[in-house]
């Protein structure tokens, strides 16, 4: 054949549809649309703009912020009696929760408490999940304690680090709600499913690892994360050889006293003791850890004794200060929480540290803790609304979550979200709407107003206990065998998230854990997949030669998918890849004395866009193809594609004849122009396009 234009004969049986080219529109209103598309998917006013009369446009825009409008007019008192059940349960979790995750972040215990107050109370009038239990998480707290901690000692300097975590806790609240503001949603998308599973595993690992401190009452411990600093602490401190006696004569010699004044004094007692893991310890938070597991046990086996899991952590709480307060076990080795302060939370305002040095730390924790807690409770206010078939507005959870974090931090709160574990539970329980929130901080009220003294007694290593069996749920080892099983790309990047946490430290974690999932999409554009079509035989039909088996390849005509869009990114990359699919077919075809490839058709079916580059490319491989003989055909482009071919003229050089909606009619089209073809008949492309349309 030829090289240039199309060679046919006149003749209609190749008839087709011919393949038209979008009308124009004006610059302003493609662009508009476009917007709408990316930052307004779901028109998320469409309900306002329905409305007729400002009253009603007011209160339709007031029911879009504040969701507790739509049902609070029709509330029942059956659905009442459900969230108060509900809420008592989850308050029964979520008193020890928010002590135990307090102390992870190395902050008050009494901020835990206060942080389960205020912030389930934004989000009930401003939340759109009525499944999402607002309060503390481990992930964030160990962030925050992480983070800051590296700075700041929470030791030396109390005062400065609790301002910089409700300072970090204020900026977090500020990025999550202009995240839904601004309609960027979509970059909480980057936190793919495997890079979760992978993070929250390496966390939920690390948390637990942290925890031997209070397991094995330990008074010194490594502020690291990773698991080599906090193994190489707990064996430097569970290894010692020093007996009591021996570490009396060494202290003795050094204070230049006689071994029996020091005996008498019982200073080296105490000196010897300081950093010996305490078996004591480990005995009471073993038989708690026990119990919490058994009750976990239970639930998981029965779901509707899903009671027994959720009231374990305050009966270990109760059981525990009973048998410190009855035992004076505080003067054996057993650390307890102490003194917690009475009364509401106490504003805050003025605690925010907005000057040098310390505002660019808060600033880097608030956002990347904010990033986690965002995506922590997007993903489970999501996966419960798929239980109960109802849609959550992924834009205005930011706008609520981080208003929630905002006002939080103007009251004594540090970072909140939707744990999953206290959401599983509100489920559980059988709430209704975000009403049991609300019964959940009453709940934390009343106990901040009177039954703080309780907790006096409360032992450390209880609280450690209920973390470790929190945790566990976290480690989700059948996701991960999963991933193996689907997907091994997906299976890695999980991995390099859990390992890069284990091993390197939270933050360190999640930059691998990003890094991948975006190095992963870069490369899907970067290097797009490309596959040879097959006929089916007996039909119409072109699929997959890998997949489909008995599909065969049309003498003279290769046909090949592109599975992506054409951008500058992959440009290049698919004109070379092209290129190699028609050498390697002219081999094949030459070894096997078959006619050679005369036609190249490429179903752009797949392909949603296109930018200059693509349209380019596809230019410069028409060229090459003539100069070879051979002709570009190109098969379902869809109204973006034809729009840029028909202004870069590149459609008027192809020639527009050779354009089908169907990888069928094209490739019927190409076969017969082939064997129709007679030697020294060469027809201009309206010619062309007359004997085919």
């Amino acid at each position: 054949m030829g090289g240039g234009r199309a060679e046919a004969n006149g003749g209609g049986s190749a008839a087709g549809t011919r393949v038209p080219v979008p009308p124009a529109r004006p610059f302003l209103d493609t662009f508009r649309a476009n917007l709408k598309e990316t930052f307004f998917p779901d028109d998320p006013f469409r309900s306002v703009v329905r409305e007729r009369g400002a009253a009603r446009r007011t209160l339709a825009a007031l029911r879009y912020f504040f969701p507790f409008l739509e049902w609070a007019p029709a509330y029942t008192l059956g659905a009442f009696k459900a969230d108060l059940i509900a809420g008592i349960t989850i308050a029964s979790l979520a008193i020890p929760q928010g002590i135990s995750y307090a102390k992870l972040a190395n902050l008050p215990p009494i901020l835990g408490l206060y942080s389960s107050f205020v912030p389930p109370l934004v989000y009930a009038l401003m939340g759109s999940s009525k499944d999402l239990a607002v309060g503390t998480v481990a992930v964030a707290s160990l962030l925050i304690g992480s983070m800051l901690g590296s700075e700041v000692s929470p030791t030396e300097n109390p005062a400065l680090y609790l301002h910089l975590a409700l300072t970090a806790t204020f900026f977090a609240g500020v990025f999550q709600a202009s995240l839904g503001l601004l309609r960027l949603g979509f970059i909480v998308d980057f936190l793919s499913h495997a890079t979760i599973v992978g993070f929250m595993g390496g966390a939920a690992t690390v948390v637990c690892l942290q925890q031997l401190k209070g397991i094995l009452g330990l008074e010194r411990f490594t502020t690291s994360t990773d698991v080599v600093s906090v193994m190489d602490s707990v064996f430097s401190q569970t290894h010692q050889h020093d007996t009591p006696a021996m570490a009396t004569a060494t202290a003795a010699a050094a204070a230049h006293e006689p071994l029996e004044l020091a005996l008498q004094r019982g200073c080296v007692a105490v000196a010897c003791l300081s950093g010996k893991w305490r078996w004591e310890s480990v005995v009471f938070g073993s038989g708690f850890l026990f119990f919490l597991l058994v009750t976990r046990f239970i639930s998981k086996r029965r779901p509707k004794l899903f009671w027994i899991s959720a009231a374990a952590p305050l009966t270990s709480v109760v059981l525990g200060s009973v048998l410190v307060y009855l035992t004076h076990a505080e003067n054996h080795g057993i650390q307890v929480i102490g003194y917690l302060k009475k009364g509401l939370n106490p504003p805050s305002v003025t605690s925010l540290q907005f000057s040098p040095p310390y505002m660019m730390l808060a600033l880097k924790t608030g956002i990347i803790t904010g990033v986690i807690a965002l995506a922590e409770g997007i993903a489970v206010g999501r996966s419960f609304s798929m239980f109960k078939n109802y849609n959550i507005d992924g834009n205005k959870e930011m706008i609520a979550i981080g208003t929630m974090n905002v006002v939080g931090s103007f009251t004594s709160c540090y970072l909140t979200t939707g744990p999953f574990s206290r959401s599983a539970v509100n489920y559980n329980a059988g709430c209704k709407t975000a009403m049991s929130n609300v019964v959940m901080s009453l709940a934390v009220m009343l106990t901040l107003l009177f039954l703080t003294p309780l907790f006096h007694y409360t032992p450390l290593v209880v609280l450690s206990a209920i973390i470790i069996s929190a945790m566990l749920g976290l480690i989700d080892y059948q996701g991960a065998i999963h991933l193996w099983q689907v997907d091994k790309v997906d299976f890695c990047v999980c991995m390099g998230a859990y390992l890069g946490v284990v091993f390197g430290s939270v933050e360190i974690g999640l930059v691998v854990a990003v890094s991948i999932s975006i190095l992963r999409v870069m490369l899907f554009i970067a290097r797009p997949r490309t596959t040879v079509l097959g006929n089916v035989p007996n039909t119409m039909i072109y699929r997959r030669m890998d997949q489909y088996t008995t599909a065969q390849t049309v003498p003279g005509v290769l046909v090949l998918r592109i599975d992506a869009p054409i951008y500058f990114t992959n440009a290049s990359y698919l004109r070379e890849r092209i290129s190699r699919w028609i050498d390697e077919e002219e081999e094949r075809t030459k070894d096997r004395g078959e006619m050679g490839v005369q036609y190249v058709v490429l179903d752009m079916g797949a392909v949603g866009s296109i930018d200059t580059s693509g349209t380019s490319m596809l230019d410069e491989l028409r060229k090459k193809l003539e100069r070879r003989g051979m002709q570009i055909v190109l098969a379902n482009p869809g109204s973006e594609i034809m729009k840029k071919l028909d202004s870069s003229k590149v459609l008027e050089l192809i020639g527009h004849e050779w354009i089908f909606p169907t990888v069928g009619e094209a490739v019927s089209s190409c076969d017969y122009v082939l064997h129709s073809h007679k030697p020294g008949v060469v027809m201009d492309s309206a010619a062309a396009h007359g004997s085919m349309v």
